[in-house]
């Protein structure tokens, strides 16, 4: 199985975090489905050009979060996640990027009324086209 992940060897985020805040986030979001089997910890790392150790820790952590189950001799797979925890991942998502913008208005000395103003346009355009 490929798992869409993006490295970015430039970022000061380590690999390790970029792969399991985006494993993470494929699993939540429900674009690997509970019961996917995952690639082997070899394998993934191969696909990502990375240590095996780095993978080996993104699983056991993912696993400590009960997001995946290792069941030995058969491999690791996405665990069942509840409706909540999807909404509340979904939430806070959204939430995380409308701060990002927040705070980049505040740099760019944009007031409220304006970033509500760009905000309404650009949901507008977006909304009608996607």
């Amino acid at each position: 199985m490929f798992i869409p992940i993006q490295l970015d060897e430039n970022s000061s985020e380590p690999l390790y975090a970029q792969i399991k805040s985006q494993l993470k986030t494929l699993i939540l979001s429900g674009h690997i489905e509970t019961g996917t089997l995952l690639p082997s910890i070899r394998e993934l790392a191969g696909q990502l050009s990375c240590s095996v150790i780095t993978i080996r820790r993104v699983y056991q952590d993912l696993e400590q979060e009960g997001l995946l189950r290792t069941k030995q001799g058969t491999g690791t797979f996405v665990a069942p996640v509840h409706q909540g925890e999807r909404e509340q991942f979904r939430k806070r998502a959204v939430e995380e990027a409308i701060i990002a913008a927040i705070d980049a208005a505040k740099q760019m000395q944009i007031d409220e009324q304006e970033l509500r103003d760009i905000f309404n346009e650009i949901v507008r355009i977006r909304m009608r086209n996607d």
